[in-house]
């Protein structure tokens, strides 16, 4: 069974270190914030303007005016602060957030992403992403390993208009967990039930197992 939404958030925060400077795209990166343990100190950033996001609020706790990039209301914690869009992108480009969790269209074995349009159709903008994997010092994606119609989206090259080039370094799927390497895909760890041969079958880029690989537990 691949992991759920959920599960790949919860191994995300995995990587997120004490004293880490976080900006979460939307989606399942946003999710990433409820898996952070409480002994660990975290800002989260948001490009529209604030450093120290909380959680989402209870009803009774909602704010209109203090919302994340991707327009949702959030909660700020004792200590955050709040300033310009353009003082946020230049935290960003200045290389002072320490990790960024993306969404994916697309993510090809050279460690390039596609995650902003689909030729041909409506789009508002590429909003921060452009920005946070130039300037980001580490870019990880999560993102499902296929698309509606069963086909890769770890390709050997993207197909979509690129966000950025050789700029990932890991990718999380419902499938697997993969460091990008300059031979391509490196799979780590594999989701329970769901096997080698599964992920070799729906990885289009070049693909190499660890030497050990661990096994995630779906409960």
């Amino acid at each position: 069974m691949p992991l759920n939404r959920d599960q790949i958030a919860k191994r995300i925060a995995e990587e997120v270190e004490d004293g880490f400077t976080v900006n979460l795209g939307i989606g399942i990166p946003t999710l990433v914030a409820n898996f952070i343990p409480q002994d660990k100190f975290v800002m989260f950033q948001s490009e529209n303007g604030l450093l120290g996001m909380g959680p989402f609020p209870f009803e009774n706790q909602i704010d209109p005016d203090l919302i994340n990039a991707g327009k949702q209301t959030v909660t700020a914690v004792p200590g955050a602060s709040f300033f310009s869009s353009a003082e946020s992108f230049a935290m960003i480009r200045g290389g002072h957030v320490d990790l960024t969790v993306l969404g994916a269209m697309e993510v090809d074995e050279t460690g390039s992403i596609a995650n902003w349009m689909v030729p041909g159709k409506m789009v508002k903008g590429m909003g921060g992403a452009m920005d946070l994997v130039a300037g980001a010092q580490r870019v990880i994606v999560a993102m499902q390993h296929t698309d509606k119609e069963g086909n890769s989206k770890l390709r050997k090259k993207c197909t979509l208009p690129l966000t950025g080039k050789n700029c990932i370094h890991k990718v999380v799927s419902d499938l697997g967990v993969f460091d990008l390497t300059p031979e391509g895909f490196l799979l780590l760890e594999r989701a329970e039930d769901v096997t080698v041969e599964q992920i070799e079958k729906f990885t289009e880029g070049r693909l190499r197992l660890g030497s050990q690989i661990r096994v995630l537990p779906v409960k």
